[in-house]
């Protein structure tokens, strides 16, 4: 699968945000479920997809007994609110088949949207954490965002291309 190429005009604001987002999925047709998730995110009036990574295959990670991964990222630009971002993504998880809370931690799935970065905003509520916790743990989601912009900054943690090299 190659990186998306926007089929609409993108028609930035004043009000609108750059955010990222972490993808992954490894049950069902790992690729084609990926990229209905950025068509999907792309097709909702009120963000758009500005870039996306080709999908990498990795390891799982916390629960290591089921099928490898295909991981992805993608940078957006949206005049959604985080929550509404966040609510946004759940409903593409949904309609393509996630039900959470069902298996495993980590367990399998066929897909998962995360919001990794929302601005330079900082978010700790019960239901949305920003940046995302783990982001600056996990290779498969620093990888992605590097190709996407290595001099990226995670808030309280600092550039992505050198959290990357702490991995190694």
């Amino acid at each position: 699968m190659t990186p998306m190429v926007r089929k609409r005009p993108f028609k930035p604001t004043k009000e609108s945000t750059i955010a990222y987002i972490g993808l992954g999925a490894n049950l069902g047709e790992r690729g084609r479920t990926i990229a209905e998730a950025l068509r999907r995110l792309d097709g909702d009036d009120r963000t758009w997809v500005l870039s996306s990574t080709a999908p990498i295959e990795t390891e799982p990670v916390g629960y290591e007994d089921q099928p490898r991964f295909l991981n992805a990222a993608a940078r957006l630009e949206t005049t959604r609110s985080p929550r509404e971002l966040l609510d946004l993504m759940l409903e593409i998880e949904r309609d393509l088949g996630r039900i959470r809370g069902e298996g495993p931690r980590y367990g399998p799935r066929t897909i998962d949207l995360d919001l990794l970065l929302y601005g330079a905003e900082t978010i700790d509520e019960d239901v949305l954490e920003i940046p995302h916790p783990r982001l600056h743990e996990r290779r498969f989601v620093l990888e992605p965002l590097a190709e996407l912009d290595p001099s990226l900054v995670v808030p309280g943690r600092g550039r992505v291309s050198a959290l990357l090299a702490e991995l190694e």
